[in-house]
């Protein structure tokens, strides 16, 4: 709720936390949350939120304080991601399959005042070493971090939703920080307004069809570009929210036959795991499934398919808001076309989505040139406009080069078809994209390095069938040295997220250049050959 007495009778500020206040006023006693046991109202949900917020004022929040949540997809972060900002304060909502090191790297950066985080974590939340000023929440009836910890229901009971006052800024003010893996190993915390917030739902709300009778189910991590905006879209809507706990085919499988599900979204990944369980049963209704991180390949599509599912493609990035494209389906010209033919259209990264400009997504030379939309030329996807981020937080540099020239970088390499939809064919950005998540691949070197039987080392990205794309790690072992992969993997799984570790060691020389630079282009080309793409 943004407070601006001074504003114009035709301007509102644009916040999404009025999407939750039209749903509790439109829909006071529909069903909008399902947590495990707990069901709630949209008038108990907004209630929740106010009262949370209440209680984060109550503990000191100031506006623009960074508020951290560590948690999986429970109501406890659907909550935050409406009541921090409606405190005054900045969400930053952190991944839970980090290390304790990156979390703590995290919440230095971002100078969090406190942290809520869920009991399934009391475990990592303990072997934190940061410091924080204010005070750690758990859920109702779990132990608590010593330090000043509270328990969450009790918080919210004894929080005065009437004490709120009303958030002081402006529609451009920064209402998250989402971290980054980026390319130099260090996060970057990407900053969100309520403007662009307010905007990308809304577009997430129209591409993806979400009606006040759809049901939503939480298999994307709402840690993860605020769940790509699906916390407000599916408020703005009047729909569903299904909390997931944990994302498995059994979870899903329940979700659409027990629950109706009518709509989530998944990396590649989870489609496949879900295509290949076996309970998994045709759905009785048709469920729209939003994909990104990988083009699906044609096998899994026709699976989905299959199920009753309506794939969705996208693209984007955390710097983003998660999608800033759509792979826009030509109904009913595409519809029976063979299965190869629709997969291969469906696999493009499409035309920008309906909140920006059909020039607010280029894919241009090194001379900033539009490319020729002939499927060959390739070039740097590009973008600007409502769904780019405001900035890196508290980092003006990493800021400057993202915008060189007045657009965003993607490091993205593509095409553009004749008919304007683009295409990614590399990866210019040395990031690997492995079931959905980031990785850094100067940040696994780094740590490979530490170990003091490696003398020198290179990081690539190499096809999987599961997971899109895995870390594969050349390692050049020092004289007289040697150690097993197991050991390694061992060694580096107690520094970085295990996801992050390489799944394949391969020993021996690396290629270099003439001066001595590791060509680790020929290392991907070795283990791409033979396939038309660079990324999976």
């Amino acid at each position: 709720m943004i407070a601006e007495p001074t504003a114009a009778v035709h301007l509102r500020a644009l916040d999404p936390f009025d999407f939750l206040e039209r749903a509790a006023f439109v829909y006071p006693d529909k069903l909008a949350v399902i947590d495990g046991s707990e069901r709630r109202t949209y008038q108990q949900f907004l209630d929740r939120v106010r009262r949370l917020a209440a209680g984060l004022q109550g503990m000191g929040i100031q506006n623009g304080e960074r508020v951290a949540v560590l948690a999986p997809n429970t109501s406890m972060l659907l909550e935050a991601t409406y009541a921090v900002p409606l405190a005054g304060g900045v969400l930053c909502a952190l991944n839970t399959r980090l290390a304790p090191d990156e979390i703590d790297y995290i919440l230095r950066h971002c100078g969090a005042s406190v942290v809520l985080h869920d009991h399934e974590l009391d475990g990592l939340v303990e072997r934190l070493t940061t410091k924080l000023p204010g005070v750690r929440v758990t859920p109702a009836g779990q132990r608590v971090a010593a330090g000043g910890a509270r328990d969450y229901e009790a918080l919210l009971a004894a929080a005065d939703p009437a004490a709120l006052q009303p958030r002081s800024g402006a529609e451009g003010d920064t209402i998250s920080v989402n971290y980054t893996s980026g390319t130099t190993g260090k996060p970057k915390g990407v900053m969100y307004t309520f403007r662009s917030a307010y905007l990308n739902a809304l577009a997430e709300a129209f591409h993806a069809n979400l009606r006040p009778e759809s049901v939503y189910l939480w298999t994307l991590p709402m840690f993860h570009c605020n769940g790509w905006c699906f916390p407000w879209a599916v408020t703005a809507a009047g729909a569903t929210h299904i909390c997931l706990r944990k994302v498995d085919a059994a979870g899903i499988n329940h979700g659409v036959h027990a629950e109706g599900v009518t709509h989530f979204c998944a990396a590649p990944t989870v489609l496949i795991g879900l295509v290949n369980h076996p309970d998994t049963k045709p759905f009785p209704h048709r469920v729209i499934v939003t994909t990104a991180g990988a083009p699906p390949a044609p096998a899994t599509i026709a699976q989905i398919e299959a199920l009753g599912a309506e794939l969705h493609h996208v693209y984007g990035l955390t710097e983003t808001y998660g999608p800033i494209t759509e792979c826009a389906w030509h109904s009913p010209q595409w519809d029976g076309l063979p299965v190869a033919e629709r997969a291969r259209l469906r696999s493009r990264q499409g035309v920008p989505m309906v909140t920006l400009g059909s020039g607010d997504v280029r894919v241009v030379d090194g001379d900033h040139n539009d490319v020729p939309a002939d499927g060959t030329a390739q070039g740097e996807i590009v973008m600007r406009g409502n769904n780019v981020m405001k900035g890196y937080y508290a980092d003006p540099d990493a800021t400057a080069r993202a915008f060189a020239g007045g657009w965003f970088h993607s490091g993205d390499v593509a095409v553009r078809h004749p008919d304007g939809y683009i295409e990614i064919v590399d990866r210019a950005k040395d990031v690997i994209i492995s079931g959905g998540e980031n990785i850094s691949t100067q940040q696994v070197e780094k740590v490979l390095l530490e170990h003091d039987a490696v003398l020198e080392c290179a990081v690539v990205a190499v096809p999987d069938e599961k997971w899109g794309e895995v870390p594969k790690a050349f390692v050049t072992l020092k004289s007289g040295r040697s150690v097993e992969p197991d050991a390694l993997r061992e060694f580096m799984r107690a520094r970085i997220a295990a996801f992050k570790v390489p799944k394949t060691f391969e020993f021996g020389d690396l290629p270099k250049t003439s001066t001595g630079k590791i060509q680790k282009y020929v290392l991907r080309e070795r283990e791409w050959k033979g396939r038309g793409k660079r990324v999976n």
